[in-house]
């Protein structure tokens, strides 16, 4: 079987570490890396941290409107779906790295495969949920992290084939979690909370991204605030950053290792990461969602995480009153999705 697998950003490294692992072992795979994350702490660590092949084509797109961006892709990627001529195409998750790939395969003979199907935040105006909910109707073989997003897919009356299989993020967190080093070496607090946030609506916002800041900085512990670029462009811009460094411990990006280790060391997550969220899940850690919607109710439902958008008020609340959790169930499988994923694959080829 030849399969063409397409990332571009953080957590689709982190998914496709564990599926290329599994799927090399008895057929071929190639990598493109999109380039959309382009920075090295956000990209070429993860591929060296997490054992990740080099990419056999780097299409090194950069920073660009969502148009643009997606159409750049989709040139390189027709062109080279063109001449490797896979049996078929593997998109993970919800990035503009997806959907192009998506787009590309579902007007081309190789069949789509979407890892990660299913999730729904049920807000349109993210451009990460267009992505998935195109991605998964143009999708043949839908490949779902749990029985609620298979249900989705099933209510949505998809055109393809649901299975599911878990989470391969799991995968990789459980793999990568014997090479923990520890956060002291960042010299963080011995007690502290751990803070990302990315997403364009919070970023572009002056309005969000002042609340979320000053929820943050009334916090009574320690902050520690690895700052996405996009993010130290926007404060600067909206010209908090010097606020920001007086009350928050800011660092630069780090790469999966070290912020695995920041995560297990913390008290509590404040987030607007999809994959941040399963991460402090996984690793039994409360989690303040700084969004109104997410992807992954299930956490919310079991009571693990707390929805509290970009409100001062409840963000250092949430926080603040963060106690004891109630048991956690098993929500996302037991860290064998990838070969499920591959046996999926290989039983639709053998068929």
């Amino acid at each position: 079987m030849r399969v063409l697998s397409v990332v571009g950003a953080r957590p689709q490294f982190v998914k496709a570490a564990s599926v290329s692992r599994e799927l090399r072992r008895d057929h071929e795979e190639t990598l493109i890396h999109t380039g959309q994350h382009y920075d090295p702490e956000l990209s070429r660590v993860f591929f060296e941290e997490l054992g990740i092949p080099e990419p056999d084509y780097d299409l090194e797109v950069g920073s660009a409107s969502h148009g643009r961006q997606t159409a750049g892709m989709m040139v390189d990627l027709e062109a080279i779906v063109e001449d490797e001529r896979p049996d078929a195409v593997v998109v993970y998750g919800d990035t503009n790295s997806t959907l192009a790939g998506a787009l590309v395969a579902a007007k081309a003979p190789p069949a789509l495969v979407h890892v990660e199907a299913g999730l729904r935040s049920g807000e349109m105006t993210m451009p990460e949920e267009v992505n998935r909910v195109v991605t998964d109707h143009c999708s043949d073989l839908l490949l779902a992290p749990s029985e609620g997003a298979k249900r989705t897919l099933e209510r949505e009356d998809v055109a393809g084939e649901v299975a599911v299989t878990g989470d391969v993020m799991y995968d990789t967190l459980l793999w990568i979690r014997d090479r923990l080093g520890g956060p002291a070496d960042l010299a963080v607090p011995e007690e502290y909370v751990l803070a990302t946030v990315h997403r364009a609506k919070n970023t572009d916002d002056p309005d969000r991204l002042e609340a979320i800041l000053e929820g943050l900085r009334r916090v009574s512990k320690p902050v520690v605030f690895p700052v996405h670029p996009r993010t130290e462009t926007a404060l600067r811009g909206h010209g908090l950053w010097e606020r920001a460094r007086e009350d928050l411990r800011m660092i630069d990006p780090v790469g999966y290792v070290t912020f695995v280790s920041l995560l297990e060391g913390a008290v509590c997550v404040a987030t607007d990461s999809g994959g941040v969220q399963k991460e402090a899940f996984y690793l039994d850690k409360p989690c303040v969602t700084l969004r109104e919607t997410t992807e992954w109710v299930e956490t919310v439902e079991a009571g693990w995480n707390t929805l509290v958008g970009a409100d001062a008020g409840r963000i250092v609340e949430s926080i603040e009153s963060v106690g004891k959790l109630p048991p956690k169930p098993d929500l996302y499988g037991g860290g064998n999705a990838a070969g499920r994923v591959v046996d999926e694959l290989e039983r639709r080829w053998r068929g």
